[in-house]
């Protein structure tokens, strides 16, 4: 039998169930093709296309560069395909965004049609989002008793294994390649951004090696450290499926101790799974408030304030160095992503959204489902989310998490030499000492464009005339 295996955010041959049921049945045709029908809204930002063509040439060199890579209509080419190489089967790892389930859904009903046969597979998450509703049938909302259900039922499961060898392609004639897809930026910026990664699934198999090797046994207390990176770095692994949760879970329950250090990374692993719960039974989740009340918050539209965050030049040190972070690298310390987002929707009161369609654009792992459910977990809106009034401070946050300031100089350099004890408040240095340090706020380094007191307070008062708007 002949299968079409279409390639979405499956990047890998191991663990991929929908692959090895392909090549079970005989000749496979792996496909990848970028959807033109996607939304604006959920099409890839830049950062992630950078990454996705670097992926796509990974996976092709796997298979022996036999991978059919195509632009346009999935719902047309997949049918054609289909119909040009005699392909009597078509699998694919499913997705749970709200317009991938709508596209997949027609475009099986429409094969299925045609005589073809149809099967998708779970290859991205370690339970379906159906399975793990409350008892009365109701999506969970809050993270404890969602994960205290996920750890009753979370079984190791031997990852699947394929033997490469062995896979039957079926040959064919597609010419139009990866560079068809124009994934690349114009201009090179990207060379720079995926200098310390490695796309691909033999990538994520060295990240995660590497992390279980020199992370994993500080992982309880240095996850909050930006300057001790004792995090997976697996995010956009995991986002475009070069590596499954199911090979992460087998690997770290194998390769570490039972400890606190391997609970609360497991417990990070069920956060991914709760976000894309969230985003299937709430799919506007990238869009509306999941608590109505935030309707009714009342707004800046600050543009100066949106692009002094947006280019790392806030005054916040700690601030600056994220989202210069996020710049250059195409990713961001967790921590600093809380820090960040929470000064840009309590302390500048500028909307979830635009921080969530920043981070679309410029991280590497910008998943849909993370992404949005984070941004609304931070603003106070979404499932279980952090309230509004908890809001981070710039200035004892930095000097808490990166108190010798090696990951705040690494990304802004202006204060490298800026004594410790200013770092995170430069405007209060003595003018003098902060020459010798060769900064003059204003001039070398931006003044704060907000005042931290202040600027809480205002965000407390927006809170309480949400509340009065909510309830009249």
């Amino acid at each position: 039998m002949r299968t079409l295996h279409w390639f979405r955010n499956d990047l890998r041959l191991q663990d991929n169930p929908a692959l090895l049921a392909a090549c079970q049945q005989g000749e496979v045709l792996p496909v990848f093709i970028l959807d033109t029908d996607e939304p604006v809204r959920s099409a890839l930002g830049g950062a992630s296309r950078a990454w996705l063509h670097q992926s796509l040439t990974a996976l092709d060199a796997s298979l022996n560069n036999n991978l059919v890579m195509l632009k346009g209509s999935a719902q047309t080419l997949i049918p054609d395909l289909c119909a040009r190489y005699q392909i009597e089967a078509v699998t694919w790892n499913r997705g749970y965004e709200p317009w991938t389930i709508q596209r997949d859904s027609g475009l099986k009903a429409a094969l299925k049609a045609n005589g073809l046969s149809v099967t998708s597979y779970n290859g991205a998450l370690l339970f379906e989002p159906w399975d793990t509703v409350k008892k009365d049938g109701y999506p969970y909302r809050v993270y404890t008793p969602f994960y205290k259900h996920c750890m009753a039922n979370l079984a190791t499961r031997t990852p699947g294994v394929l033997n490469t060898a062995r896979i039957q392609m079926v040959p064919h004639g597609e010419q139009a390649g990866l560079e068809s897809l124009a994934l690349r930026p114009k201009v090179a910026w990207d060379e720079a951004m995926l200098m310390d990664w490695t796309p691909g699934e033999q990538g994520a198999q060295g990240r995660l090696q590497h992390f279980l090797a020199t992370g994993m046994g500080d992982y309880r207390e240095g996850r909050d450290f930006p300057a001790k990176r004792s995090v997976s770095g697996l995010s956009a692994h995991l986002h475009f499926g070069e590596i499954s949760p199911h090979q992460i879970l087998a690997s770290v329950r194998a390769e570490s101790p039972a400890d606190d250090n391997q609970t609360h990374f497991i417990k990070e692993l069920v956060w991914r799974e709760f976000s894309y719960n969230l985003l299937y039974h709430f799919p506007t989740l990238q869009e509306k408030n999941l608590q109505a009340k935030f309707d009714h918050f009342p707004w800046e539209t600050d543009e100066t304030f949106l692009k002094a965050w947006q280019t790392g030049q806030t005054g916040y040190p700690i601030v600056d160095a994220g989202m210069r972070e996020l710049r250059q690298t195409g990713s961001m310390h967790n921590r600093v992503r809380m820090i960040v987002a929470s000064f840009l929707i309590k302390n500048l009161k500028l909307h979830w959204h635009h921080g969530e369609r920043w981070f679309w654009d410029c991280l590497v792992d910008a998943d849909l489902a993370s992404n949005s459910a984070s941004w609304q977990w931070c603003a106070g809106s979404g499932a279980d989310a952090a309230p509004y009034f908890r809001i981070f401070n710039p200035i004892t946050q930095g000097q808490r998490f990166d108190p010798d300031g090696a990951y705040t100089r690494r990304y802004v350099p202006e204060l490298k030499r800026m004594p410790s004890k200013y770092l995170y408040e430069p405007w209060a240095c003595p003018v003098e000492i902060s020459r010798a340090a060769g900064v003059v706020i204003g001039k070398d380094y931006p003044a704060p464009i907000v005042e931290v007191k202040a600027s809480r307070e205002a965000a407390l008062a927006a809170f309480s005339e949400m509340k009065r708007r909510a309830e009249s």
